[in-house]
């Protein structure tokens, strides 16, 4: 087994403290899980604070298993402040995008609405104290109403964000490294395991119809992907004659 580094280490520490937190202070998920920006109850320290809630053990064991698998050889290459620096930055480009994402299909909604003769401030206030009005049913598709919703009211939690934008420098890094799906034990090199890996996340988000399960920001995945390429590519241009920052 491979040794932990620091920042990595310091991360998996950071996020099971905070499950543990959050499980006997609720208020906890409330004001770190990412809300929907129109939402009472966001903050912008929500956009970095999500990376440490999880909604499960099992999905706090995944992403820390990730984190732990692929973030160590990065560490060692990047040294541990550039690491934290890119861990954070695709966090925060996932956070972006997901917002983006839910933006563009509550807005839609809200002009479907707007355009049957709804005031899009009265439907803001009647969201924001928790309520809707069931005539919007008869305005927009059950799957229009369902994402308007969704968007709104669906904080939005933990580091598969992050962990995505390590995959994708772990795969640019690592080209020909060989991976496995626990549910696919067929070694594929992570060239083509990792594309394949966003191109599924691309699929479920666009066409709603998701091999993960439900509940998954798609959107959040792809967005630290994005940011993790962009990174990656600007560092091999700009970087590696002096490559580790510690």
């Amino acid at each position: 087994m491979t040794n932990i580094t620091k920042a990595v280490m310091h991360l998996i520490i950071a996020n099971v403290l905070f499950f543990i937190l959050a499980t006997f202070v609720p208020v906890v998920q409330d004001t770190a899980a990412l809300y929907y920006f129109e939402h009472p109850n966001f903050h912008w320290w929500q956009l970095f604070s999500h990376l440490f809630m999880h909604g499960s053990v099992t999905h706090l064991f995944f992403n820390m298993f990730a984190l732990y698998s692929f973030g160590v050889p990065l560490e060692s290459y990047f040294g541990s402040n550039r690491f934290v620096l890119f861990y954070f930055a695709c966090g925060l480009g996932a956070g972006l995008l997901h917002t983006g994402v839910n933006y563009y299909e509550f807005h839609t909604a809200l002009s479907h609405l707007e355009k049957g003769g709804f005031d899009p401030q009265e439907v803001l206030t009647l969201l924001k104290e928790g309520m809707y009005d069931t005539r919007w049913k008869g305005i927009l598709s059950t799957d229009g109403f369902n994402d308007m919703m969704s968007a709104y009211m669906t904080r939005a939690v933990g580091a598969s964000g992050a962990v995505y934008g390590i995959l994708v420098a772990f795969g640019m890094l690592f080209p020909n490294a060989e991976l496995m799906l626990m549910f696919l034990p067929i070694p594929i090199k992570a060239k083509y395991f990792i594309p394949i890996l966003i191109g599924l996340d691309l699929f479920s988000g666009v066409t709603g119809f998701s091999i993960f399960g439900s509940n998954i920001a798609h959107f959040a995945h792809i967005g630290g992907a994005l940011i993790g390429f962009v990174l990656m590519k600007y560092w091999q241009h700009n970087l590696f004659n002096d490559r580790r920052l510690y």
